[in-house]
């Protein structure tokens, strides 16, 4: 898939996932979570090529145009979407799937100092609330719900929603809707 085309994907995935989201244009020019996941893919591709400089310089201008930091060292899916994003850290061995959502404020970040993987890895389909922290080397399977403000530092299974300080999975119940998930007062942490 060429540049334009995953340009493309990404705007309309924006559009689906964003109700306030009037045009294809207005997503193109105003939407930080883009601007930054963009500049991300160059960057990736300059730490790959090990130029290591370069990818980070990219990474700390976009930050500092979007208030969004994507270590360039992030492996991320298609159709990825930061809503609003404001204060999101994502860290360097971070792997994250397909059609994921972020809301602003999420850090997936480290516990550790350690040399190797210090990141979590969130499947496909994974939505994360607006505060929420995920922490540490740990896989959170498909389908899965953070609610906001939950601190995750455990492994949890595909399709369960976490919510919680430290957060807790259950299993969601069959057709249960992402967005009203993350809506839901039940799954605030105040």
């Amino acid at each position: 898939m060429g540049m334009i085309e995953r340009m493309r994907e990404d705007i309309a995935a924006a559009r689906l996932r964003d109700p306030a989201a009037r045009s294809a244009i207005e997503v193109a020019l105003l939407y930080p979570g883009l601007h930054a996941i963009w500049v991300h893919r160059v960057s990736h591709v300059l730490w790959r090529r090990r130029l290591r400089l370069p990818a980070r310089a990219g990474s700390q201008i976009a930050r500092w145009l979007t208030g969004i930091e994507i270590h360039p060292g992030a492996t991320i899916g298609r159709r990825f979407f930061i809503d609003h994003g404001m204060g999101v850290v994502i860290g360097e061995t971070t792997e994250i799937g397909d059609d994921v959502m972020l809301y602003h404020g999420v850090t997936l970040g480290g516990r550790t100092r350690t040399a190797g993987k210090r990141h979590p890895t969130l499947g496909d389909g994974v939505a994360v609330g607006a505060g929420a922290k995920v922490l540490g080397p740990i896989s959170v399977g498909a389908g899965s719900v953070i609610g906001a403000n939950a601190v995750v530092t455990r492994d949890a299974p595909a399709d369960s929603i976490l919510v919680g300080v430290p957060a807790k999975p259950r299993q969601r119940t069959e057709g249960e809707d992402s967005r009203a998930v993350l809506t839901a007062p039940d799954n605030y942490v105040i």
